[in-house]
């Protein structure tokens, strides 16, 4: 055992007092760049296909920063490796600007004025993240009715997200439902729900992958809302609802309770689907 006396110990739990503060922070800054990180995720989803769960990228992203950041706080006997990327791009910037001084070319200077992220949007014009309408500086609410782990019970009918994206408009790139409709509940199930799914039909054996699970009630209402009711690429024949055992019923009950509270979402075992 080890005295409070000792310095490590007593700065450790003045971190405790503070990390709940320091974690909102943080929190706020990674915020500022998420419209980065969210057009970046959903451009390899389309470039690269399905198999790319743009949620997780965008996850796995924030951890890399996060690591990286250590650096600042090294001590020089430990660092954290930077990437073969990361190393030439100073030394790519640097030719970029002698070679635009050779040819008499201003260089760019940044500008003033405007927050990280709102340059993107505004000057290059990305393809449907205005649409969204994104304000991804503002937490995601989890209460309401629709937050009420009681509007689950035994009669309630859920819907697959891939499914759920089809029916939506969306095709093959269903990450981009879940980072354009945040606020919606969605479970992840796990390996012996995904059995049940697969031996009732709902599913095909998917392996490792991820398998999201909707209420097939809250999809219904994105249909009706202003932005997809008059789409034409509306499929809600798609949707192929279906009623899951009560013991599965029971598990996403206690998710939903969980997440209402303020509760995290644990890291998949699994590859993303």
């Amino acid at each position: 055992t080890r005295s409070f006396t000792d310095p490590s110990v007593s700065m450790d739990l003045l971190r405790a007092v503070l990390q709940p503060s320091i974690n909102e922070e943080i929190q706020g800054i990674f915020n500022k760049y998420m419209k980065f990180f969210q057009t970046a995720a959903i451009n390899v989803r389309d470039n690269v296909g399905e198999e790319v769960d743009p949620e997780q990228l965008i996850q796995e992203t924030c951890r890399s920063c996060l690591e990286q950041a250590k650096l600042l706080f090294s001590d020089g006997k430990k660092a954290v490796p930077r990437l073969p990327h990361e190393q030439a791009v100073p030394k790519r910037a640097r030719q970029m600007d002698e070679e635009l001084s050779r040819r008499g070319s201003p260089v760019p200077k940044k500008r003033k004025g405007r927050p990280p992220g709102q340059s993107l949007s505004n000057d290059r014009g990305v393809s449907g993240m205005a649409a969204w309408k994104l304000k991804v500086s503002e937490p995601v609410k989890r209460d309401g009715p629709k937050w009420d782990p009681s509007r689950l019970t035994e009669t309630t009918t859920f819907v697959l997200g891939s499914r759920a994206n089809k029916a939506l408009g969306m095709g093959g790139t269903r990450g981009r439902l879940y980072i354009k409709h945040p606020h919606l509940f969605k479970y992840a199930a796990d390996p012996q729900d995904k059995h049940w799914l697969t031996e009732q039909q709902h599913m095909r054996a998917i392996g490792g992958k991820m398998a999201y699970l909707l209420i097939e009630e809250d999809i219904r209402d994105l249909a009706a809302s202003e932005d997809y009711r008059d789409s034409v690429d509306l499929r809600l024949e798609e949707l192929k609802p279906f009623i899951p055992p009560a013991w599965m019923t029971e598990k996403m009950q206690k998710h939903m309770e969980m997440l209402r509270r303020g509760g995290d979402v644990p890291p998949p075992e699994d590859p993303p689907e």
